[in-house]
């Protein structure tokens, strides 16, 4: 009984301590959003439709695939598609998170929790300790949404003041982000290797290749991503005893 007791007074729900910890996500999504932005206008996208599409989605990946169908006159079920197999590990993250929630957290609040879930705020809040409340988990959130909207409106703004030589070189920044995503950890796994080679060699080919290179944006990344997971699963599966002790 005492046990228990104390394994309620332990958990954390501080919304000052959210805060605290999603400052430095909130400072890394502040670049890359301002990226994002930036790339919407010089699309022809106006400024407060480029803030309203971070405020709504709070994805990087699926906004910049999402930015390229919607430039490129993308279908609805192509943008639909591409979002769902893009954004379905959001759907598993939020499973395992939810794991970690005190038993005061609501269903309502683990729904809104659920839409500010990133990679980073799982790893955060997955990395505490003791069980999180949803005062902590609001805290975690805020600040990287205000930092993604934030930078989205700063870029966006920029775009339109800046010279064309400053634009064209801020938009490398996306390419050197997703670099140092993928890069760290093919230097330690043959089978991540593989699924990033895997997916560079299918897209060049529908890049290049005559037949191939009419199949549209989505569909191509679609392909890819489905493609080269597979081949990863196949070349090293997570056993169950393995996954267990995760």
């Amino acid at each position: 009984m005492q046990a228990e007791q104390e394994k309620e007074e332990q958990y954390i729900n501080s919304f000052k301590k959210g805060i605290k910890d999603g400052v430095p996500i909130a400072l890394g999504y502040l670049s890359v959003s301002f990226t994002f932005g930036m790339m919407a206008v010089a699309g022809g996208l106006p400024v407060s439709l480029a803030v309203a599409i971070s405020m709504t989605n709070l994805t990087s990946a699926g906004q910049f695939a999402g930015l390229s169908l919607l430039l490129s006159g993308g279908g609805y079920f192509e943008m639909a598609l591409t979002q769902l197999v893009i954004n379905l590990r959001y759907a598993l993250m939020s499973v395992s998170l939810s794991q970690k929630f005190h038993k005061s957290v609501t269903v309502l609040d683990r729904l809104l929790i659920a839409f500010g879930n990133t990679d980073e705020i799982f790893a955060v809040a997955s990395g505490q300790k003791a069980e999180v409340g949803k005062k902590y988990m609001y805290g975690l959130i805020f600040m990287p949404y205000l930092g993604w909207a934030l930078g989205t409106l700063l870029g966006a703004a920029a775009s339109a003041v800046l010279p064309e030589t400053v634009r064209s070189a801020l938009g490398i920044a996306i390419y050197g982000m997703f670099l140092a995503i993928f890069i760290p950890p093919m230097k330690h796994s043959r089978a991540v290797t593989a699924v990033v080679l895997t997916a560079a060699g299918l897209s060049c080919l529908f890049a290049y290749v005559p037949v191939l290179n009419r199949v549209s944006t989505g569909f191509v990344i679609i392909i890819c991503a489905v493609v080269a997971a597979t081949l990863g699963a196949v070349l090293k599966p997570i056993r169950e005893e393995q996954g267990a002790a995760q």
